[in-house]
């Protein structure tokens, strides 16, 4: 029995959501209230896919929420807790959102586009609507929006190759991290070095959706022979790289300290940011739990909620995220433990959801 998801406006589809469903996309999930590609031919084979060839990605749900006006610096500033006070222009920024009590609310890439203009390409969860809430509250000059922009992602080691072919050989040359402005039929197009893989590529910010279609079938036209085809965000690949997904490991209840982000939280005295008093408090006191890997003796794990943790009849944490990998022939996990349990020395013996399962706590990314 197939279970779809039923689309309408309130759920919406994408400029590219024909052409995907051409080429055999398999299952939605939902994401920033719009269908998400959540796989093709299969995870496994769609990961080893992404790891040889090269994947175009409809990645329209990374949405954009645009500051712009006298004070959309100072409202960026206030909502995150990187230092951003010497942002430079055409630099991608990872910068966890929070609250006042400093807990995360959104892990998105922070650009500033003009003079007196930023966008959030956020993860999943409303801040337009928080950052309106501290603009009223603030009396601040800004203006919010949501701009008409659809990313198409060009992900793995030959994206490099295809983007060439459509872009020209100045696109290799876009340092990671980094974004610029290129040229595809007499349309100017933001483009960044960066995606939610650890297989290299682009994210394309398409402000047309004219030129985004003609642009996704350039894409696939000109990697025949790359072996390139369609694709979408992989469970697999991205737990491997240790990549975090906000709402699956990582949620409104936990800090960017307790997630380990802490190259991103700045202490810098001379910036404010909402909870920065309660954070600068954790970092001194230290975190009584953090998110880490486990390597799991199991031949299979889907993840539909988070899984208790026990240890020797102690609740040590919950597994968050998990799936098998062939390529470490076992499963892998992201859990948050208590850190007073975390050993990563030994093979455990760990009660998960009521089932014995060996377990090895490991550092992310993981490594063989």
């Amino acid at each position: 029995m197939n279970h779809l998801i039923a689309k309408s406006a309130r759920l919406r589809s994408t400029p590219y959501t024909k052409r995907i469903e051409k080429y055999g996309v398999q299952s939605y999930t939902v994401y920033n209230h719009m269908i998400l590609p959540a796989s093709f031919k299969g995870i496994e084979e769609d990961c080893l896919h992404l790891k040889n060839n090269v994947q175009v990605w409809d990645v329209s749900v990374e949405r954009q929420v645009q500051f712009k006006g006298p004070d959309a610096a100072k409202l960026t500033q206030l909502i995150t807790c990187r230092d951003l006070s010497n942002a430079k222009d055409y630099l991608c920024y990872y910068a966890p959102i929070i609250d006042e009590k400093g807990k995360i609310l959104n892990d998105p890439l922070i650009m500033k586009v003009g003079d007196d203009t930023w966008w959030l390409s956020i993860a999943d969860s409303d801040i337009l609507l928080y950052a309106k809430g501290i603009t009223i509250g603030m009396n601040l000059d800004v203006e919010i929006s949501e701009p008409n922009v659809n990313i198409l992602a060009v992900q793995g080691p030959k994206s490099f190759d295809l983007m060439e072919r459509v872009f020209g050989e100045e696109i290799k040359k876009l340092k990671f991290f980094n974004f610029k402005r290129y040229e595809f039929q007499g349309h100017k197009l933001l483009i960044a070095r960066s995606g939610w893989s650890k297989q290299g590529g682009f994210e394309i910010y398409v402000d047309d959706d004219e030129v985004g279609l003609n642009l996704y079938d350039s894409l696939i036209n000109n990697g025949e022979d790359l072996n390139v085809r369609p694709g979408c965000p992989n469970l697999i690949e991205r737990i491997e790289g240790g990549l975090l997904s906000f709402g699956n490991d990582m949620t409104m209840e936990d800090t960017p300290l307790e997630c380990s982000l802490n190259p991103f939280v700045s202490f810098n005295p001379d910036i404010n940011y909402l909870g920065k008093s309660i954070l600068e408090k954790q970092n001194r006191e230290g975190v009584q739990r953090s998110l880490i890997g486990l390597k799991l003796k199991l031949d299979n794990l889907t993840i539909t909620k988070y899984l208790p943790i026990q240890l020797d009849g102690q609740f040590i944490g919950e597994l968050r995220s998990g799936c098998f990998s062939p390529d470490f022939g076992c499963c892998l996990g992201i859990a948050m433990i208590q850190t007073k349990f975390q050993n990563f020395n030994e093979v455990k013996t760990l009660l998960i959801d009521n089932l014995e399962v060996q377990s090895q706590m490991t550092s992310l990314p993981f490594s063989k």
